[in-house]
């Protein structure tokens, strides 16, 4: 592989060379992306997709679902991610897998897994780990792979990391986004990341039908503990009624953040006949701990989690209930 920028000897990782040791052993390569995919997950996916393409190594991006956020349609390989498990494949590389049922599937116990992760519930459930809960983003610690390996960023990955670290850091807003991730921005842009662009394919191509299932969602808001607690959900009926995708509503959990007085915010919705939970907080509190208890996982101030069921009511119970008494 082509060789770019020098190794800043001040940063501390392990297990980086050992990963490209094994990534140019392998015959077949398959870079999983998590359940529900987000833009970090499939960002981070196409820049290691956009490397092995380059250097010739045989490999197939993974998602469980076809059902891919288009507004990402604009990196290079994203029509390559599929949904079909190659019949051959002799390395697993997952990324932005918070915990490994978050992979969509059983990867065969003679299978090395690599497992490169940013949230603090991750388990090292991989052969190799690369996990830092303290990084904006796992596109952040895809590109130090890239760096601590010395490896060259094109234009198309850069783009991909770009993309992963503005979106999982909400826009550079993150207690975890400091100096380093700016820097490391200002890197990508110099490889050809253009940020005018990216902002443009990520936030102005709404459509219609959610600004329809927003204001729904809104409406929803039930508020509890004097303010502190926010719940907020989207009925499957309302999506019918608007035309809208279950992720025309995920904009709603943090126009509930913005409130002053809100210092937790849930989001409930019924996905593939289950209820996704997603919990926001501000400050020290450290939401993870309540959805850990549900079997979920992530950051102190955003972690998720599913329940079995569609009854969004008994749902919003339970979950406050755990946050009443943890808090």
């Amino acid at each position: 592989m082509k060789k770019d920028f020098i190794l800043d000897n001040k940063l501390d990782f392990s297990n980086y060379k050992e990963a490209l040791d094994l990534i140019e052993k392998s015959r077949y390569i398959l870079i999983v992306t998590h359940v529900n995919p987000d833009a970090d997950t499939i960002s981070s996916a196409l820049a290691l997709s956009n490397l092995f393409y380059e250097n010739k190594i045989k490999h197939k991006v993974f998602n469980v679902s076809s059902d891919l956020p288009q507004n990402l349609n604009f990196i290079n390989r994203f029509e390559k991610i599929t949904d079909q498990l190659p019949k051959f494949y002799d390395l697993v590389i997952s990324v932005d897998c918070g915990l490994k049922k978050r992979l969509g599937f059983e990867v065969p116990k003679d299978i090395p897994l690599i497992n490169i992760d940013h949230h603090q519930s991750n388990d090292d459930f991989g052969v190799i780990n690369i996990v830092d809960s303290t990084k904006s983003s796992t596109a952040e610690i895809i590109y130090d792979f890239f760096k601590f390996n010395g490896l060259y960023i094109t234009k198309h990955s850069a783009t991909a990391l770009y993309t992963g670290i503005y979106d999982d850091s909400l826009r550079f807003s993150i207690g975890r986004c400091d100096e380093i991730t700016f820097e490391k921005a200002n890197f990508l842009v110099k490889c050809g990341a253009n940020p005018s662009f990216i902002a443009n394919k990520l936030i102005r191509r709404d459509s219609l039908a959610k600004y329809r299932v927003i204001p729904k969602v809104l409406n929803s808001l039930e508020l509890f503990d004097e303010g502190r607690v926010a719940f907020i959900k989207a009925e499957p009926l309302w999506l019918k009624q608007t035309g809208a995708h279950i992720r025309d509503c995920e904009d709603a959990l943090d126009m509930i953040m913005s409130i002053a007085i809100v210092q937790i915010a849930v989001f409930l919705r019924v996905v593939n006949n289950e209820i996704r939970v997603s919990a926001r907080s501000k400050g020290n509190i450290d939401i993870s701990k309540v959805i850990s208890k549900f079997g979920g996982g992530g950051h102190a101030n955003a972690a998720g989690c599913s329940l079995d069921g569609t009854d969004l009511t008994k749902a919003k119970n339970m979950v406050l209930k755990e946050i009443l008494e943890t808090e």
